[in-house]
């Protein structure tokens, strides 16, 4: 539906756990980085809250590991009225390790749908 939005990573001991692979929850906090990275210039500048999440899922197919390189490919994959589908794939040497796919929806300042702001949907397409 869009470009994808790559967002490069590497895998630091923090990340790991004990037996050197990326912990499963850190997949979902790398991934809002590069939602966030993808989402930079659609900020409301209106007093919206903007994009919540509100729903995941995740698959993991092969572990990242300590020191490993890779990017988060993002890309929107369904745009609503007050909400949009994201893909997320995490990729290294041309293999995708896992894929998060959610819904954001996009909400004003009493934490209600709101349809999204065109210039805002301009932005990300």
């Amino acid at each position: 539906m869009n470009k994808i939005h790559k967002f490069p990573f590497s895998i630091a001991y923090a990340d790991t756990d004990a037996g050197g692979i990326v912990y499963h929850a850190r997949y979902v906090e790398i991934a809002e980085r590069a939602r966030m990275k993808w989402m930079m210039n659609a900020t409301p500048k209106n007093g919206d809250i903007g994009f919540v999440i509100k729903e995941l899922k995740m698959q993991y197919i092969k572990p990242l590991r300590l020191a490993d390189d890779f990017v988060v490919e993002t890309h929107m994959t369904k745009l609503g009225a007050a909400s949009l589908n994201v893909e997320q794939k995490f990729v290294k040497n041309g293999d995708v390790y896992a894929i998060l796919t959610g819904t954001a929806a996009y909400i004003d300042s009493n934490m209600k749908p709101k349809r999204i702001p065109d210039e805002i949907i301009n932005i990300l397409k």
